[in-house]
């Protein structure tokens, strides 16, 4: 019984050390686009970081693990994840349009659009992965 359990381990392992690439590419990626230095920030205590990264990975992830529960295969699953990585990104372009001074109040500590931009991300992460259920 145990081995019979134990069979999809080894498949467990790929998309569990895939997810965990990704994800460490997703914050890699997105820290590079900010113009600010979100982990000293935090750091250093501002929730506005705090708030706009949490929401951000969240916001990745979700749509990452769709990917996975629907995907038929490793390539199939790291398509679909980058698509969601894509999204991601872009997600932060729109809100950097939508407040442009975005770039100068999260460093400033401001909350308010550290909490938008997290909640954006988190929502349009929602929304990619309800839609990735092809």
């Amino acid at each position: 019984m145990l081995t019979q359990s134990l069979a999809g381990l080894p498949a467990f392992l790929a998309y569990f050390a895939a997810a965990i690439g990704f994800f460490a590419l997703f914050v890699l990626m997105y820290i590079g686009i900010t113009p600010y230095r979100e982990l000293t920030l935090i750091r250093q205590g501002n929730a506005a970081a705090a708030a706009s990264l949490s929401g951000a990975m969240l916001g990745f992830v979700l749509p990452l693990a769709s990917a996975i529960a629907h995907s038929v295969g490793l390539l199939d699953m790291a398509v679909w994840g980058l698509i969601a990585l894509g999204v991601q990104l872009l997600t932060y372009v729109a809100a950097r349009l939508l407040l442009p001074e975005l770039a100068r109040d999260i460093p400033a500590g401001k909350a308010a659009p550290g909490v938008f931009l997290g909640a954006l991300s988190l929502a349009v992460g929602v929304l990619n992965a309800a839609c990735m259920s092809y």
